[in-house]
């Protein structure tokens, strides 16, 4: 089993591989590309002015958007992404979880942001 280190590496991976598959099926339809570039701590996702950063520390990832929305995140072993403090987000989350917290699958999550770009 990897340590905690390189988990967090392939997860990161991972993140950046959805985000290219899901905004390329959202581009599919007008003939729309973005780009998805990738760094050990970086990642950006362009579509014409539409952008998202994300940067990584560990697990935890923090997240802004063209529009001056942002947020914090970590990832979890689990392969999923955490929202930290849920109700102080820039973004509709959606009700929390039973104990006030919110976890979602990173598929899901690349998916959301994908389509939000290619919009």
């Amino acid at each position: 089993m990897p340590d905690s280190a390189q988990l967090y590496v392939e997860l990161w991976v991972s993140l950046a591989s959805l985000l290219r598959s899901y905004t390329a099926a959202h581009g599919l339809n007008g003939n729309r590309q973005a780009t998805v570039e990738l760094g050990e701590e970086r990642i950006t996702v362009r579509h014409s002015a539409a952008w998202l950063e994300l940067e990584r520390d560990g697990a935890q990832v923090r997240w802004q958007r063209e529009d001056g929305s942002a947020g914090e995140m970590e990832l979890t072993e689990s392969g999923r992404l955490r929202w930290l403090n849920p109700r102080s987000q820039n973004r509709d989350l959606g009700p929390p979880d039973s104990e006030g917290e919110r976890e979602e699958e990173m598929d899901m999550e690349a998916e959301a942001w994908a389509r939000e770009l290619m919009a």
